[in-house]
């Protein structure tokens, strides 16, 4: 069995957290005690996968829940599911990092970040075969992107070899929640790209837009919106936890996916998505799926796939579907929009088929498009930064808790650069003389 350690760290990574146990609780029929009743043997197959079995009959999550501040925790705690997790894996400060990375990173974050290491070395050790590590968190507030980003560090030393996985929630356009987010973001954007294989960006404002505009939900909640997020967190999984006819996990999606190691910068998506008046005249079908899926109203970050080229795709679909269809929808796809596909990486679409659609749907699909277009996410952040910085704005907040100028510089510095590898391979074009590629010439075409 493949496990995966789940960690959600601050506010943010402990709503959308709960919203995924509660989703594949009842993807694998166990109520809000752990108690299964599934009608399908399917359903306990696999649970291993992110569940570990107690005495009586109990399915624990393998999860560890941290906060710098109670109040998140009590919610979690006093929620219907708050009875699935163990009491030892809440992990909870008193003081709250007051929306400061330098708090959730050095002072606060740093105090607390043994105990949850320990609770995830737990958790670690009574795995089988651990695949890898999930972080759910968001990259504006102190304890999400700070303690988060500490976390990622602390792990990825202990486990080198493991997939680390993160759902990162980026601060978005028009939704903004605090003022110093431009900082927190890019501090921790500059621990992302060195310290993970796989990172999801999700924002805020482009899920109020599906819910508005595809779900015609006029007053979405925060609830609506971490719902959407745990579509795609289980939809990634799927594989790993249900049979298929052509699997995928963790490390095959991050082989097919990932060209350059820095560049792991995912734009997720999901279909079908409708409003409820509009579902009976849906077609449901893998053509239908796949138009929806390539979507650009249908991307979870605030960012445009046509204004940039997919170095590649993956797509998983959940449900009864015939392989040959999914390989032509996907060539098709690809013929048709070339030019929004990078031409040197041949066949850059990769797909996975599950046979267990989730309950109430036929069939569902599950997108991760590694997009150059993820720039523009990252430009903005790195333009509400250097419009900060340049007048040394709050500065003192973070240089208080021991943090240093320089950190600032690099860290900006690293995500320009990352921008300019993204525009460097989205503009690369393919030599005629790659046909003549001699071993000598190797390091040039490495340049």
């Amino acid at each position: 069995m493949r496990e995966i350690v789940h960690v959600q760290v601050g506010q943010c990574g402990n709503q959308i957290g709960c919203k995924f146990w509660e989703l594949i609780s009842y993807e694998h029929g166990i109520d809000s005690l752990g108690i299964s009743h599934g009608d399908s043997k399917v359903q306990l197959d696999r649970v291993n996968v992110y569940y570990s079995e107690a005495r009586g009959g109990k399915y624990v999550p393998r999860a560890v829940l941290v906060d710098l501040e109670p109040g998140t925790a009590d919610t979690v705690r006093y929620s219907p599911f708050g009875q699935l997790f163990r009491p030892d894996n809440f992990v909870i400060g008193q003081s709250g990092a007051g929306n400061n990375w330098a708090k959730g990173h050095y002072t606060e974050g740093g105090e607390l970040a043994d105990v949850v290491l320990d609770a995830l070395r737990k958790e670690a050790e009574s795995c089988d075969c651990l695949q890898g590590f999930q972080l759910a968190h968001s990259l504006g507030g102190g304890t999400g992107s700070g303690m988060g980003t500490l976390l990622l560090n602390r792990v990825r030393e202990e486990y080198p070899d493991r997939i680390m996985l993160t759902f990162s929630v980026f601060p978005s356009p028009k939704v903004s929640e605090t003022v110093v987010e431009p900082y927190n973001a890019v501090l921790s954007v500059h621990q992302l790209v060195e310290n993970v294989d796989e990172t999801f960006c999700i924002d805020n404002e482009a899920l109020y837009d599906i819910c508005f505009r595809t779900l015609k939900l006029p007053c979405p909640t925060y609830s609506d919106l971490n719902h959407l997020v745990s579509f795609t967190m289980s939809g990634v999984t799927t594989c790993l936890r249900f049979p298929g006819q052509l699997n995928a996990d963790l490390r095959k999606l991050a082989v097919n996916t990932v060209p350059f190691p820095r560049l792991h910068f995912f734009v997720p998506g999901f279909a079908p998505l409708a409003a409820r008046s509009l579902v009976q005249y849906n077609a449901e079908s893998v053509g239908e799926i796949t138009k929806q899926i390539f979507d650009p109203k249908n991307m979870m970050a605030a960012c445009d796939p046509r204004h940039g080229r997919y170095l590649t795709a993956a797509v998983i679909f959940r449900g009864s579907v015939s392989m040959k269809e999914v390989d032509e929808q996907m060539l098709n796809i690809q013929t048709k929009n070339k030019g929004h596909f990078v031409d040197w990486i041949p066949n850059n679409v990769k797909t996975a088929v599950c046979d267990i659609p989730p309950q109430g749907m036929k069939l569902c699909g599950t997108f991760v498009g590694n997009s150059t277009a993820i720039v523009e996410v990252l430009n903005r952040i790195s333009a509400q930064f250097s419009a900060m910085y340049r007048r040394r704005a709050f500065l003192h907040w973070y240089l208080g808790e021991g943090m240093d100028e320089m950190e600032f510089s690099e860290a900006v510095s690293n995500l320009r650069d990352l921008i300019s590898e993204y525009l460097q391979y989205q503009d690369m074009q393919t030599d005629a003389d790659d046909e003549e590629f001699e071993g000598e010439e190797e390091t040039e075409v490495e340049d």
